[in-house]
């Protein structure tokens, strides 16, 4: 039996991880969960799931729920360096990583620092950190397993593959609400607008990069350090149906695609099982029912966020680190309201012109340049220009 601790186990994927592991019955035992403000839902999780340390990244959540934990014997760590006390006082074998955003970041580096696998669905801890990770990942020969369908995917069709015969990864896109849509229809589109997603249920924040493409474009980034492939030999193409998750070119031409039914719990359990492949609880694919397969090739002008994240991943630096805090920054200011949708990847675009990058070899350096990132995103809202 395996310990797993389950970071932002109140969000969507979180939730539906809880769900895999109870129905692995007996491979797994839960011993950590967080979350950043649900903690009612926490303290159901942790009560069902027989777990005795908590973490609340939210001081003030945290300051008021931590007597309804302590009664029942739960240990509650709070605050910003919550995860990381956590992670180390549970030890567990296997950390999954669901926190949205760049705040993932120090607790992927926590778990790889403590010897444990590290199923990753943060991939802004790749975004933002990625030499960093993936050189703590070598330092201390650990593994990293994905959660994201698209690096899932990848990581299970090149699993046997001589890496010197791979040509490109194509990473598959679903094309959001927005795919048919005009430059002048996006000019108008609302919030409740751009969280239909067409395939996909996800929290409110990748469902708005999933709209502006800017999620593709995180994805690129984590391929580029997961995979360790060149950003030339990375595409993105668009495949409405969801059903491929992506897939490998070789250089004889042969294409390796892995497919399934648009079910975060297939990737989740397979980060968790991995090597092997135990029955699941995914809705299955009907080949008779998915009818055509279709591709069609990324807009970059009507979603210029893919275009801007290829750019910042080439460039290097902390300039990834800086868009992926400015797209943060600017992501909540749509849902809140303050900008319209083609004001994100605007504001984005604006901070890295600005961005005056860094290193990004220590965390400290990371974190300084996103603050800065925030910062210049927070002046571009006020002012709603550059």
């Amino acid at each position: 039996m395996k310990s797993i601790a389950i970071l932002g186990s109140t969000g969507s994927i979180g939730r539906q991880a809880i769900e895999v592991v109870e129905h692995l019955g007996t491979l797994f035992k839960v011993r950590a969960l967080s979350c950043q403000h649900n903690e009612k839902l926490l303290l159901e999780q942790a009560l069902r799931l027989g777990v005795k340390e908590v973490a609340i990244t939210c001081e003030r959540v945290a300051k008021e729920a931590r007597g309804a934990f302590s009664e029942r014997g739960i240990r509650l760590h709070a605050g910003q360096s919550a995860l990381v006390e956590m992670i180390g006082e549970s030890a567990p074998d296997v950390v999954l990583n669901a926190i949205v955003g760049s705040a993932g970041l120090s607790a992927s580096i926590a778990a790889l620092e403590n010897g444990a696998t590290l199923a990753l669905a943060n991939k802004e801890s790749l975004v933002a950190g990625g030499s960093l990770v993936i050189s703590k990942c070598k330092e201390r020969k650990a593994n990293i397993v994905p959660i994201d369908s698209e690096h899932s995917a990848i990581f299970q069709c090149l699993r046997g593959e001589d890496k010197d015969g791979l040509k490109r990864i194509i990473l598959t896109a679903s094309g959001g609400p927005f795919r048919n849509y005009s430059l002048d229809d996006l000019r108008n589109v609302s919030v409740a607008d751009a969280l239909r997603h067409p395939t996909w249920s996800m929290g409110k924040k990748v469902t708005i990069d999933s709209a502006t493409l800017m999620n593709k474009g995180l994805e690129v980034i984590e391929a580029h350090y997961l995979f360790e492939v060149g950003y030339e030999s990375i595409d993105v193409i668009v495949h409405p149906q969801s059903v491929i998750h992506s897939m490998i070119e070789m250089v004889d031409g042969s294409f390796l695609a892995q497919m399934g039914a648009p079910d975060m719990r297939t990737p989740i359990q397979y980060a968790l099982t991995y090597p092997r492949r135990e029955t699941g609880i995914s809705n299955l694919l009907s080949l008779e029912e998915c009818g055509e397969l279709t591709f069609e090739k990324v807009d970059v002008e009507r979603f210029p966020c893919l275009a801007i994240a290829y750019r910042a991943g080439r460039a290097g630096k902390t300039y990834a680190a800086a868009m992926n805090a400015a797209n943060e920054e600017a992501v909540q200011a749509f849902l809140d309201r303050k900008i319209g949708f083609l004001d994100i990847p605007r504001i984005v675009e604006g901070v890295l012109e600005k961005h005056v990058p860094l290193e990004g070899s220590t965390l400290d350096e990371i974190l300084v340049a996103e603050e800065e990132a925030r910062k210049l995103s927070r002046e571009g809202i006020a002012s709603a220009r550059f």
